[in-house]
């Protein structure tokens, strides 16, 4: 009887190493399984966004065009110490400056106003096959960094555009654009970094400065020559156009929000022009809280001068006075005037109240549009 107990527990061990050794060997080959299975998820990952970047850049490229500037021939003297003075001619060709996009299959393309800033110079739209077309006409919104060039033709795949009303930091998004002015059709990608940045853009050697706005900031490499291509998200649609990159940083773009593109773009195609800034017609300067106390008058912007003609001389505005809000929104800073003002457009009324002499008025003022 002991010894059966004793074969009876033996056998009872071995069956309980068995069961720990077949369980071992489960567990191992469910992680061997698991580690596979998340490889395998990692590299659909992979292969998916690679799939989304390459289907954007093929379905969007074809509406991508380059702007050129057609740089004209002449002739310039120069000196050598061994041959003397000689003319050597220089230009003559079509030189890359930047890029942009079709909206309309006649030939609307959308690009920045400072890529097509030369009044007096000749433009071309090469598009993706390489095919060249003249710029017929050029509209510039005397709002934004925006302008519509024309060109002749027909059948054209305009790109379709999205909304920025919703977008989302950390959102993917793709560039295309002719990098450095030079690569065209460069695909880069990034993320929406931040949004509602203000900038100013430009410089004096492109004899362009302008303040932007509510601007889309992105990681997506964009360089000189890739103003007015477009900004575009997973679906291929574009949410911006792009417009600057911050000198002495690295990955640091910005684009201009296509709902701002879009509106003007309606504005366009209902007048055939854009709608100009609203212009009140001053000039001012801005008296500090600390100023007011000590001169026992309200802090506001000091009419320095009031253009003859302007909607603030008609309201009755006039030198000295100091306007302390407009619309009920208090002047505090010396941008706040102009903020006030861009937000309305030719033709809105406003309410200025000012100071003058000891006392406080109200006019109204109906704004007028800005030619530039």
């Amino acid at each position: 009887m002991v010894k059966l107990k004793k074969v009876f527990g033996l056998l009872l061990f071995l069956l309980f190493v068995l069961l720990l050794l077949g369980t071992g060997f489960l567990i191992g080959k469910k992680f061997k399984l698991g580690d596979r299975l998340l490889e395998k998820v990692v590299e659909q990952r992979i292969v998916k966004e690679e799939s989304v970047v390459v289907e954007i850049a093929e379905k969007a490229s074809p509406s991508v065009v380059t702007v050129s500037i057609d740089v004209p021939e002449r002739q310039v003297l120069e000196f050598s110490p061994f041959s003397g003075f000689r003319r050597r001619t220089e230009g003559g060709r079509l030189e890359d400056i930047g890029s942009g996009f079709i909206v309309s299959e006649d030939g609307l393309v959308i690009t920045n106003k400072h890529v097509v800033s030369d009044s007096n110079a000749k433009y071309k739209v090469i598009t993706a096959d390489d095919k060249e077309y003249e710029v017929k006409k050029i509209v510039k919104d005397p709002n934004n960094d925006l302008a519509i060039v024309k060109i002749e033709a027909s059948n054209l795949k305009p790109l379709p555009l999205g909304s920025s009303n919703n977008l989302k930091v950390g959102q993917f998004v793709v560039a295309i654009g002719t990098a450095l002015g030079e690569f065209r059709h460069t695909v880069t990608t990034g993320v929406v970094s931040g949004l509602g940045r203000g900038i100013t853009a430009g410089s004096a050697f492109e004899g362009y400065i302008e303040r932007l706005d509510n601007v889309i900031q992105t990681d997506a490499a964009i360089n000189p020559g890739n103003s007015g291509g477009p900004l575009l998200n997973s679906l291929g649609e574009v949410i911006g156009i792009n417009v600057a990159v911050a000198q002495g940083a690295e990955n640091i773009g910005f684009a201009i929000p296509i709902d701002v593109v879009k509106k003007s773009l309606d504005e366009f195609n209902s007048s055939g022009k854009f709608v100009g800034k609203a212009y009140l017609g001053i000039r001012y300067e801005m008296i500090s809280l600390s100023a007011a106390i000590l001169n026992n008058v309200p802090r506001g912007a000091f009419v320095v001068e009031v253009v003859s003609g302007s909607p603030a001389e008609k309201a009755g505005i006039q030198n000295e006075d100091i306007i302390t809000k407009i619309d009920g929104d208090e002047i505090k800073t010396g941008e706040d005037v102009g903020k006030i003002i861009s937000k309305k457009k030719p033709g809105d009324s406003v309410s200025v109240e000012i100071y003058r002499n000891g006392e406080t008025k109200t006019l109204n003022a109906t704004l007028s549009e800005f030619s530039e």
